[in-house]
């Protein structure tokens, strides 16, 4: 996956930091130091054993809230397009929403594993939803709503493995139906996005441009693909293209079949990191590799939806395959714990 993902972001983004670096690797040699980085992190957590991250559950999800607050400071957070999503120096820096989506779900692996925890719904249901109205405001303060609804998946998700009541569960998807309509509606470019998912041919050159573009590189890319670097869609027609899209460029160059291989990976990933959480020797191992599977997989079925324009627009990349340092560097970090639980699985 990290291999394909060099390969595309190259292809995809050489022309592009020719003209404005002077280098066609600039993204391709930044991917590059940021998959050492995580692969320190997936070697430092796959020998972390996992239990211990039970008693650091409380405290990393206070300092992921601690960041997503910082993020909101001037001075603290970085602006990029008129997001506050970073922190850092220059033009490097992390974005707190990705480590947020980890601590999350050690800390909820943690809470809902408690013996009863999951099946109530004073003591654990609605704690629950009160950390998630948490982490959906402050995220959506940056402003992210794809982030916040990644959350929301993952939280609904480990919900349901933990075996809450499938009527509170079913409440709670109602409850949220006019959270959700409020925060697309309470934002004119969330509103349009929306809207132009709906027909986007309403309005081709501004709010149905990023839709209808992926659609040509789709539907471009045949059942072979034109080949690798051949396509046209990244020379400053499809935005995001290394980032967002960059499946969409896959599809144009790899076609059909390229793209079928890289869901059916995903499909290996979500096969044995459930298959991990099924095995694992505990209530907490097991919650806990159901949720880093359900991060990675979930986020990889939303970033595809939004590419094939079977959902709206929301701005989540591709686990693994898209640029983004932030992005590969807690997702390493989970697959690590979550080798770190299957190697005490039982039969």
């Amino acid at each position: 996956m990290l291999g394909i993902g060099m390969v595309m972001i190259f292809s995809a983004s050489s022309n592009r930091t020719y003209v404005s670096f002077g280098d066609p690797y600039y993204y391709l040699k930044t991917q590059v130091v940021w998959i050492a980085l995580g692969a320190v992190a997936l070697l430092f957590t796959m020998n972390f054993d996992y239990w211990r991250l039970r008693r650091l559950a409380t405290p990393i999800f206070v300092f992921s809230i601690v960041l997503l607050i910082a993020v909101l400071i001037p001075g603290l957070g970085r602006g990029v397009h008129g997001a506050r999503r970073w922190i850092g120096i220059g033009s490097r820096g992390v974005q707190p929403s990705e480590f947020e989506k980890l601590a999350l779900t050690i800390f909820l692996a943690s809470l809902l594993s408690q013996p009863g925890r999951a099946r109530s719904f004073r003591y654990g249901v609605l704690p629950v939803v009160a950390i998630a109205g948490l982490i959906f405001l402050l995220i959506l303060a940056q402003p992210d709503l794809g982030t916040a609804v990644a959350c929301a998946l993952i939280i609904a998700a480990m919900l349901f493995v933990a075996g809450a009541n499938l009527w509170h569960m079913a409440g709670l998807a109602l409850a949220s139906v006019p959270v959700l309509y409020l925060a697309i509606f309470s934002a004119e470019y969330r509103k349009q996005r929306f809207l132009a998912f709906l027909n986007p041919w309403a309005d081709p050159l501004d709010t149905g441009f990023h839709i209808i573009q992926s659609l040509y590189a789709l539907g471009s890319g045949g059942l072979f693909g034109l080949g690798l670097g051949q396509g046209r869609q990244k020379f400053y027609y499809l935005p995001e293209q290394h980032t967002d899209f960059i499946f969409a460029v896959l599809g144009e160059e790899l076609g059909f079949v390229g793209t079928v291989a890289v869901v059916l990976l995903f499909g290996i990933i979500a096969w044995r990191g459930y298959r991990v959480a099924a095995r694992a020797p505990d209530g907490f191992g097991c919650l806990l590799a159901a949720g880093i599977t359900s991060m990675i997989v979930l986020q990889a079925a939303v970033n595809v939806g939004v590419v094939t324009a079977s959902i709206p627009i929301t701005g989540i990349p591709l686990p693994l395959v898209s640029f983004g340092g932030s992005s590969l560097l807690f997702s390493m970090a989970g697959l690590g714990i979550l080798l770190n639980i299957s190697r005490h699985q039982v039969a």
